[in-house]
């Protein structure tokens, strides 16, 4: 049936509100390259392109020429009807391609197009912002792993340090297992059983008490009373009579006759400590004792035999003592029949880590601190210090940092060596010599260049450039001499 005019223009008329309405981009072009149609939606993206043909307007003449090839690429590769997409310039394109017959039976081609440059540019966005999360989660999942990783080191360090602390010595046992301890422990062991006078010398707070109790407590007298005496905390005379005992009027206040130790300890056994700070009447007067095995009260006049085994210790050198005329001879000889020399802790560095769990487990029951892990950086400067003041010197480091600990390990910021007041009325240079006495020349040689090297360091605060200008040594050479000593200049900055 034949529609009327008004009935075709009615059809067009709302053809065209329909293209017009519509959001997205509709293009006419016919076979001649020429644009016979675009409803505002395409005139907004492209610019008004009706009716003109490639090269007519320069200002089109790229988008012109850009649309019709899609066009022709299109119908050659016979894809006229399938929904393409494509990049157009600085946007993205996807466009569709439907074949119509014009009322002059003329082919002609509608052009569907849609602007997807936002929807891509969230697309990107969204699989930017993903990366970005997959990136953040995997950098997380692998610091999570790196932190499994040290926690579990860590405890397996703790774990270490917790079997360490099951086994050490009960209170006032002697604490380490170096060459140096434990052949002056067998030392201990051969001489205990015998009543000799032995006499322990060392630097002050390597231990001489410790070794006392181990030589007591391994002796036949370990059932008999024993008594300790620091010879330098009492007046001279009341030491003579604390010591020997005094007889009724001995002296002022002397209201009765009273025992010394000596006679209260017979039998067993009494530790002399700083022996060498004895008056001339008292070394005399002990001199008698170790002799003849007598005493004779202040103030009385006859002798009363005694069974006492005397260890004496001292820190001071008393054969130089002897020379300068201060100390007697022959009660030199008679302390000295068995000497116990205690080595310093500079000389017995491999105690150290046990001395150290030792002391954190004292402290951390008095303090009632839960201290269960020491970092490997701690061990190094420990192992590193000197201990001019020995055993009594670690001791008191521990004791502090596990007091202050924040938490339950102990780092840098709790660790503060003592600083010494004097040097044990001995010159650097007679402490050296002590320090390498009996060793080999070879010992002594690595000993003195490990100091040189430690000290260097420690001036220039681990600076290992300035250290090697210094010492006009190569810095191959002096990285190889750190790593024999076992020095590292991380702990010296």
């Amino acid at each position: 049936m034949e529609g009327t005019p008004q009935d075709i223009d009615r059809v067009v008329s709302n053809q065209r509100s329909l293209l017009e309405t519509i959001p997205e981009m509709v293009l006419l072009v016919n076979n001649n390259h020429w644009v016979e149609y675009m409803n505002p939606s395409a005139k907004n993206f492209f610019g008004d392109l009706c009716r003109q043909v490639i090269n007519d307007d320069p200002l089109n003449q790229n988008t012109l020429s850009e649309l019709l090839k899609i066009v022709a690429k299109t119908i050659q590769e016979n894809k006229v009807g399938a929904p393409l997409e494509t990049a157009f310039g600085q946007s993205h394109i996807e466009y569709t391609l439907a074949p119509f017959r014009g009322y002059n039976d003329d082919s002609l081609y509608w052009f569907f197009i849609r602007d997807l440059t936002d929807y891509k540019k969230q697309l990107d966005e969204l699989s930017s912002f993903h990366n970005n999360i997959e990136t953040i989660l995997s950098h997380k999942i692998n610091e999570l792993k790196e932190s499994e990783r040290t926690r579990q080191k860590l405890a397996s360090e703790l774990n270490s340090l917790k079997e360490h602390l099951k086994e050490q010595p009960a209170e006032g046992k002697m604490v380490g297992s170096s060459r140096a301890l434990s052949e002056m422990r067998s030392m201990v062991f051969q001489v205990a059983k015998s009543d000799a006078t032995i006499l322990i010398t060392g630097e002050s707070g390597t231990g001489k008490e410790l070794v006392a109790n181990l030589i007591r407590e391994s002796s036949n007298r370990n059932d008999k009373p024993f008594l300790k005496i620091n010879c330098n905390t009492i007046n001279d005379s009341l030491l003579e009579s604390d010591l020997f005992g005094h007889e009724k009027g001995a002296f002022t206040g002397a209201d009765s006759k009273r025992k010394g130790k000596f006679e209260v300890v017979d039998g067993g056994t009494i530790f002399l400590d700083e022996i060498g700070d004895i008056s001339p009447r008292m070394q005399a007067a002990l001199l008698r004792v170790l002799q003849d095995g007598d005493i004779i009260r202040v103030g009385g006049n006859s002798p009363t035999k005694i069974d006492v085994r005397v260890i004496a210790a001292t820190n001071l050198d008393l054969a130089l003592m002897v020379q300068n005329g201060t100390f007697r001879l022959d009660l030199y000889y008679r302390l000295n029949i068995i000497n116990i020399s205690i080595p310093p802790l500079r000389e017995r560095k491999e105690d150290i880590i046990d001395l150290t769990t030792h002391f954190i487990r004292k402290y951390r029951q008095a303090f009632k601190r839960e201290i269960n892990f020491l970092p490997q950086s701690i061990l190094d400067r420990l192992l590193l210090h000197n201990w001019p003041g020995n055993v009594r010197e670690l001791e008191n480091v521990i004791q502090r940092a596990v007091l202050m600990a924040k938490n339950n390990m102990i780092t840098e910021n709790e660790l503060f060596f003592d600083t010494q007041p004097g040097n044990n009325n001995q010159t650097p240079q007679k402490n050296y010599l002590q320090r390498i006495d009996g060793r080999t020349l070879k010992d002594m040689v690595a000993d003195f260049e490990k100091d040189i090297i430690l000290y260097s360091l420690e001036k220039n605060h681990g600076n290992v450039p300035q250290t090697v200008k210094q010492l006009n040594i190569g810095k191959t050479a002096f990285y190889d001499k750190m790593k024999r000593h076992s020095i590292s200049p991380k702990t010296l900055k």
